[in-house]
């Protein structure tokens, strides 16, 4: 990812897209074959330090660029970066880089969404409790809760691939976009050449609407990835323990207190989507610009969409491992289950209390009586209910613990669909 946002790799797409124009220059007959011929022997994509060499003085870098490819060019460099204006060259080659780089954000999506749901799979029926508003609420899986979040990557790689298609196209148009300089057909051959569509009307730039929809959906991709990590991070806290991250052998997690072992990657992954989430807000920014475009968008995407590919690359990375590796502990699930004293049945016996012949507010009023005894004064909820002679239905039907996975096979039946079609840009 670090190589398509460099320097030199972006100096190369720009010479890509020069060489495709002077084929379509060519081939309507404007460019001399054989002139685009030899260029294209001759020309080479010059290093980051002429460039910047020449920017120093010219303060343009598409100008010093083009220079730099001109003094290897000789007398033919006349028809080098003809009828183009610089965003013809910076926006096609842009597309270039953001189809690239978005490849490899979608393999690491896959990656991710495979160890979720070999995890998932492997607890699909390991009991935990859920939490809402982070009290006790009734029990899940911790398959179920993974499953969850299969689902939300695969939307993500969805939204991806979505986005990445609507910014393959380059633009060739010119100083304004209405072709005064340039050949329509010269922009037609040349996108088809680079495995782009031609913008269907631009300015001096592909409208940054397109960029905007990208950034998003990488910011909502790392908003996802950031819940994940904050569930962990909660699950992984001294009182509840449920999982960890993986410790290797060696490490440290504090410098003054040898027994921490920190969810600092999980940390790190939050940290970075709030990166990713501020790089969707400059994307939105960059949409309105002055008449057929002014500059105010290019120094702030010059950072912004590469840092979002770098970051987001990342977190898929180190989601991945940290799913591959995390360790699960059902016996502390169950503990926590266990903790508080059997309340999650009150549901099911409020129900059997409806489907006996109570009025609903009635049998409410019972259930939360020995309920809240049982919170205040730590007692087992099942106990105080077989005592109470108010309430009369089948406690053992009631107290039935397998009626929280009696279904888990629905959720599972989905993601098994799921997996077996994979979205590609």
């Amino acid at each position: 990812m670090a190589q398509i946002w460099s320097d030199e790799s972006k100096l190369a797409r720009w010479l890509e897209v020069e060489l495709a124009a002077l084929d379509g220059w060519a081939e309507v007959g404007t460019v001399p074959v054989e002139a685009a011929r030899e260029i294209r022997e001759l020309a080479v994509a010059p290093s980051p330090a002429r460039v910047a060499e020449l920017e120093a003085q010219l303060h343009h870098d598409t100008a010093a660029f083009v220079d730099a490819v001109a003094e290897q060019l000789g007398a033919v460099g006349r028809w080098f970066h003809y009828g183009l204006t610089s965003s013809d060259v910076v926006d096609t080659a842009l597309a270039l880089q953001i189809q690239e780089s978005g490849a490899l954000l979608l393999e690491g999506v896959e990656r991710a969404l495979a160890a979720v749901v070999a995890r998932a799979e492997e607890h699909k029926l390991t009991l935990c409790i859920g939490r809402t508003h982070g009290v006790h609420a009734e029990p899940t899986t911790f398959g179920l809760k993974l499953a969850v979040w299969a689902f939300e990557l695969d939307r993500a790689r969805t939204r991806l691939a979505r986005a990445l298609e609507g910014m393959r196209v380059g633009k060739l148009s010119g100083a304004v976009g209405q072709y005064a300089a340039i050949d329509p057909e010269v922009e037609r051959i040349a996108c088809e050449r680079l495995g782009l569509e031609s913008a269907p009307a631009s300015t001096q730039i592909v409208q940054r609407d397109r960029h905007a929809e990208l950034l998003a959906a990488l910011a909502v991709c790392a908003s996802s990835l950031d819940k994940f990590a904050l569930e962990i991070r909660h699950l992984a806290r001294t009182e509840v323990r449920e999982v960890e991250e993986p410790f290797g052998r060696g490490q440290k997690g504090s410098s003054a207190m040898p027994h921490k072992r920190n969810p600092v990657v999980a940390e790190r992954i939050c940290g970075l989507a709030r990166v990713v989430r501020a790089a969707a807000v400059v994307g939105l920014e960059n949409v309105a610009l002055w008449h057929e475009r002014d500059i105010s968008h290019s120094s702030a995407e010059r950072v912004a969409i590469p840092d979002a590919f770098l970051a987001l690359d990342y977190m898929l990375d180190r989601f991945a491992w940290l799913i591959e590796g995390l360790v699960v502990r059902p016996e502390r699930m169950r503990r926590n289950l266990d903790s508080s004293h059997g309340l999650y049945f009150s549901q099911r016996l409020l129900l059997a209390l409806v489907e006996s012949g109570l009025e609903r507010d009635e049998a409410y009023r019972l259930v939360q009586r020995d309920a809240m005894r049982a919170w205040e004064e730590e007692e087992d909820f099942p106990t105080l209910v077989r005592a109470d002679p108010d309430i009369r239905v089948d406690l053992d039907a009631v107290f039935d613990e397998s009626a929280y996975t009696k279904h888990v096979d629905v959720v599972f039946d989905r993601l098994h669909n799921l997996v077996k079609e994979p979205v590609h840009a």
